[in-house]
């Protein structure tokens, strides 16, 4: 067991589940400072596609890891986790409760264990044939020459997120073992935090993606067709545009779809990716879950500070 000046509470799940709002009232309530964990919220700008909590919503509490990083820039694992240990540790010499909020599940595993995809497993020639595979072929072609090589793994990523994939399948072919099992390898023995691990989702997965529909309706009102334009205009990283909403709108931009077909596609992309957020995080039987639609918000949350509070002691 770490001290307690190590203690980490984290605020995990799907899309779409409340997890900001919920840290923002915890974090008032424990004396916290929020730490996201959310792979495109550190870009600024992108704005409304990723959900970003707004100035207001954030009640003074403090934020890091959000609205950060120019949108033209790459942003590794590795970098988060430099950053986010460096800010956690500042805000414990504060004596205040850090709280990491986010549905990147890579980012908060790596935080808490160290689980990168380390640099002694890597040989710059297969790297390169690799990437002119990429170049000759396409993502779709190396998406199925991954499900072919570790299906489990392919199920946890989307094909267009081409450097995980690349990444992927260089592992696979250097070690010869699933990436579960490389990951299991490569864990630090015990977590770099002593964590308490939040998890918010619905037992009725039709809420989840009512709320999923629901959200990406108020994000075309508040004005996602125009945040699109700016930010396709700016040209913008690989991995910033991985967000979704922008690549289906600029299909919409280019005359290539309706603009229905590409709301109906942003729809469609967000559940898909809530669907793997949740396998991975099921992974990890150290979660506590709760689900909103069990029972009144004011008792989940009463327990989930009752947690806390004694988490915290």
């Amino acid at each position: 067991m770490k001290g307690s000046r190590n203690k980490v509470c984290v605020i995990l799940g799907p899309t779409a589940t409340k997890k900001s709002k919920l840290a923002v009232w915890l974090a008032e309530k424990i004396n916290g400072e929020i730490v996201s964990a959310d792979s495109m919220q550190i870009y600024k700008e992108m704005n409304i596609a990723t959900a970003k909590i707004e100035e207001k919503e954030k009640k003074n509490i403090k934020h890091y890891m959000l609205d950060f990083l120019e949108i033209e820039k790459e942003f590794s694992v590795a970098q988060y986790v430099e950053m986010a240990k460096k800010i956690i540790e500042e805000i414990l010499k504060k004596n205040k409760k850090p709280i990491i909020v986010g549905g990147t599940g890579l980012y908060i595993d790596c935080l808490l264990f160290g689980t990168n995809f380390k640099s002694d497993v890597k040989n710059l020639e297969l790297r390169e044939e690799l990437e002119e595979e990429l170049k000759n072929n396409g993502a779709d072609f190396m998406f199925e020459k991954l499900k072919k090589k570790d299906p489990e793994y392919a199920k946890k990523i989307h094909k267009n997120n081409t450097k995980r994939v690349l990444r992927a399948i260089e592992i696979l072919t250097l070690t010869n073992k699933s990436i579960e099992e490389y990951i299991k390898e490569n864990n630090e023995k015990e977590e770099s935090f002593n964590s308490l691990k939040i998890g918010l989702n619905y037992k009725d997965r039709n809420i989840l993606y009512k709320n999923i529909n629901n959200r990406v309706d108020l994000m075309i009102e508040k004005g996602l067709l125009e945040e699109a334009k700016k930010i396709i205009s700016k040209n913008p990283s690989k991995t910033a545009m991985q967000a979704i909403g922008y690549k289906e709108l600029k299909k919409y931009f280019n005359n290539e779809i309706t603009l229905e077909e590409a709301i109906f596609k942003i729809k469609q992309n967000s559940t898909r990716y809530a669907k793997r957020q949740l396998t991975w995080f099921r992974r990890d039987k150290k979660v506590h879950w709760f689900f909103w639609d069990e029972k009144e918000d004011f008792l989940i949350k009463d327990e989930i500070l009752n947690l806390a509070k004694n988490f915290f002691k």
